[in-house]
């Protein structure tokens, strides 16, 4: 145990902001990596993805603004809409770092889904991440066929590939891109708060990496926010990498063995699906938290389509 000055000192506003500096380098220097789950679970312009088409079934649009915070210093924001038609889904996420994070390091991150509703089921067609920073800027662009990879383009080609566990074809199938993995199908004779809402393993990949988050229930709690008041369903998190990181790797080492993880899930009535609210996780620079202060679902007329 450090003296109680230098803990003093550990806690202190300047260590605070130091840590979120390095956090902010950190994500500059992997924002062109970076596909997302904050990975939680979460960050992602100018990528045009699809257009939202008008059909006879109408469609729950789900908008969200989340705020980040790392070691208790705000440093970024995340908005999120989303339109989950009775076939079709488009989610859409930008992300950025503000205050004394932003001039540390000016990284901004927009991510564009679209897919089929199965039952409920989220089954990606296209996805699309933009990634920018001070230092440089990149696209990747990924083509599904029902969850299975067909095609990656990535823009600047990324050339950090060496001592990486190798991504294999069979890891390419079955999968969720990151953002249609903000959309978790329950069962339509289960309950969307409880044990329903959270039991399940998510399988992701985001052009690079491919891992598996596993979420089991905890409970429930009571939250209110501008545009929702009512119960979510609380989770704890793992998470495996599968592929795609590197053999050495700390951070996945770190994040394989970190059982502080936990994710809050709202529900989505209509669509009978649940969506993040609230995601906190140990880091190895502090504990990382991104809450939902505003949160709200309603009826729309227009369906979401994966025509581009």
């Amino acid at each position: 145990m450090p003296p109680a000055a230098d803990r003093t000192a550990f806690h202190s506003k300047p260590a605070r902001l130091a840590k979120a500096a390095r956090f902010g380098k950190a994500l500059a220097d992997g924002a062109s990596r970076i596909g997302a789950f904050a990975k939680p679970c979460t960050l992602r312009i100018g990528v045009a993805l699809c257009c939202l088409g008008v059909g006879a079934a109408s469609a729950d649009v789900v908008r969200a603004r989340y705020s980040v915070s790392l070691v208790g210093l705000h440093i970024g924001e995340v908005a999120a809409a989303g339109s989950l038609g009775a076939a079709n889904y488009r989610v859409d996420l930008n992300a950025r770092l503000t205050g004394i994070a932003a001039m540390l390091a000016n990284v901004k991150m927009a991510l564009a889904s679209t897919g089929a509703l199965r039952k409920g089921v989220a089954l990606p067609a296209t996805f699309a991440t933009t990634s920018s920073s001070s230092h440089e800027t990149r696209t990747v662009r990924m083509a599904l066929n029902a969850g299975t990879v067909k095609s990656v383009e990535i823009v600047p080609p990324w050339e950090d590939r060496e001592g990486r566990v190798p991504v294999t074809d069979a890891h390419k199938r079955n999968i969720l891109d990151p953002t249609s993995a903000f959309i978790m199908a329950v069962p339509e004779d289960q309950p969307l708060v409880g044990p329903a809402a959270c039991n399940r393993t998510i399988p992701i990949y985001d052009g690079y990496i491919r891992f598996d988050v596993t979420l089991s229930y905890v409970g429930t709690k009571d939250v209110a926010v501008k545009g929702y008041s009512g119960p979510v369903s609380v989770c704890a998190a793992r998470y495996a990498p599968v592929s795609g990181h590197k053999w050495d790797s700390r951070s996945a080492r770190f994040m394989a063995q970190n059982r502080d993880i936990e994710a809050w899930l709202a529900p989505v009535p209509h669509a009978h699906v649940v969506v993040p609210f609230h995601v906190a996780l140990a880091t190895l620079v502090g504990r990382a938290e991104i809450d939902a202060i505003e949160f709200s679902v309603e009826p729309s007329d227009v369906t979401a389509t994966s025509t581009h």
